[in-house]
C-alpha cells in the first residue's frame, strides 16, 4: 500500500468521524449538553417591553449579577400564581443586586396583552418577551412556568420547572448566598 493511498483512508476515516460527530450533535445536542445547574446560562435575545419601542436584552447585559430568569405566559394560570412572589423577592432583594428577568413566551403580536399583565399584576421587574420558541429551545424548557437562577458568573444555580414561592425562606436565603459571592 502506498504512502498516498493511506494518507486517503487517514482522511476518509477523520471526514466520517467528523460527520458523525456533527450528526451526533445535530440529534443529540440537548442530551449531550443538557441545560441543567452547573451549567452556562445559555444565550437568549428578548425584546423589552418598555414605551418607546422595543430594543433587545441578552444574557451578557446580566453578566456579574445574580438573575432570576422566569419563562413565562400570560394564558398561563401557574405563572399567574407565582408572580406576587416573584414580585416580593424581587422588592427585598433588588435593591442588594438581584435582576428579576420575566420573559413572555407569547406569540409575537401579544404585545398588548403582556403590557396588561404586567399593569394588573403590578409587576416592576424587567418584562422581556421573545414569542419564537428559540428561548424555550436553547434552556431545553418542558414547559412554563420554568425558572433559572443564574449566579454572578453565568452559571445555572437552579432550575424549577413549574410554579415556586420564590418569596419563600428557602429562596430567600439562597439568594442571599448568591449575592454574597464575589463577581468573578
Amino acid at each position: 500500500m502506498t504512502t498516498r493511498r493511506q494518507w486517503l483512508i487517514v482522511g476518509a476515516v477523520v471526514l466520517a468521524l467528523a460527520g458523525g460527530l456533527y450528526a451526533a450533535t445535530r440529534t443529540f445536542g440537548s442530551d449531550l449538553f443538557p441545560v441543567a445547574p452547573g451549567s452556562k446560562a445559555p444565550e437568549f435575545h428578548a425584546a423589552t417591553m418598555v414605551a418607546g419601542g422595543p430594543t433587545t436584552k441578552n444574557i451578557t447585559d446580566y453578566r456579574g449579577h445574580v438573575v432570576l430568569l422566569n419563562l413565562w405566559a400570560t394564558w398561563c394560570g401557574p405563572c399567574k400564581q407565582e408572580m406576587p412572589g416573584i414580585q416580593a423577592l424581587h422588592d427585598a432583594l433588588g435593591p442588594q443586586g438581584l435582576k428579576v428577568v420575566a420573559v413572555s413566551v407569547d406569540d409575537p403580536g401579544f404585545d398588548d396583552a403582556i403590557r396588561s399583565f404586567v399593569a394588573e399584576h403590578k409587576l416592576t421587574f424587567e418584562i422581556l418577551h421573545e414569542g419564537s420558541g428559540t428561548i424555550e429551545r436553547d434552556y431545553q424548557t418542558s414547559g412554563i412556568p420554568e425558572t433559572f437562577v443564574i449566579g454572578k458568573d453565568g452559571v445555572i444555580r437552579k432550575r424549577v420547572i413549574g410554579a415556586a414561592a420564590w418569596n419563600s425562606d428557602a429562596n430567600m436565603k439562597l439568594m442571599r448566598g448568591l449575592l454574597a459571592e464575589d463577581a468573578p
